[in-house]
């Protein structure tokens, strides 16, 4: 955690908890701060924050021209599984249900397709950094600079998310957006650049 210097010398602490925590364990845990949900469960306007909000109009890395509704309905449209190639549809989705594609239905993952219409698959870290990033910074840019405001102009926050995950070279456990937040306010926003994709694994469906 970096605290951010407001005007005038004041600190403002932000970290990132588990949503999964008790309302109980997070006040014990970080005694006066203003703890905010930024899931999809979370209340308005919070949930404007997370990826599976359908606002609409954001860029698909590598694709001119087209947009989805949401950040996560890009990252899963653009996964390639064994047995399935990108699938646009989920680009389109507005409830926020739906958009997930497992392993379990489709086959192993074998990368991202670097745009609907790409020939070359990203690895995991790569994609990350050229699809996730930079569609999740877009909305941090464009859709909730007001949000984004709000949080930097408290003392002392907590972000709830699933994950806690903000390191992109750590493939662990899901990156968490909460801390993408964090990282964002902070000018700490990891590099969207990362030799392995511009090579990346070249490949359509057999």
């Amino acid at each position: 955690m970096a605290d951010v210097i407001k005007p005038g010398g004041l600190q403002v602490s932000i970290r990132i908890a588990s949503r999964r925590r008790s309302v109980a364990s997070l006040t014990a845990a970080f005694p006066g701060a203003e703890i905010i949900d930024v899931t999809s469960k979370a209340p308005d306007p919070w949930v404007r924050l997370s990826p599976f909000y359908p606002h609409g109009g954001i860029p698909v890395p590598y694709s001119d021209g087209v947009t989805s509704q949401s950040v996560e309905g890009i990252w899963q449209s653009l996964k390639v599984f064994h047995d399935s190639d990108v699938d646009p549809a989920k680009l389109a989705v507005t409830t926020m249900k739906g958009l997930k594609r497992t392993v379990r239905r489709y086959g192993t993952v074998r990368g991202h397709r670097a745009g609907l219409l790409g020939d070359r698959l990203l690895p995991y870290e790569a994609a990350r950094r050229r699809i996730y990033l930079p569609a999740y910074r877009w909305i941090l840019e464009h859709r909730v600079a007001d949000l984004v405001e709000l949080i930097r102009n408290e003392e002392n926050v907590v972000l709830l998310d699933y994950t806690t995950n903000g390191d992109v070279n750590d493939p662990a456990s899901p990156l968490s957006h909460a801390a993408l937040i964090q990282l964002h306010i902070e000018g700490r926003w990891p590099s969207e650049d990362d030799a392995e994709a511009s090579s990346g694994i070249t490949g359509r469906m057999p």
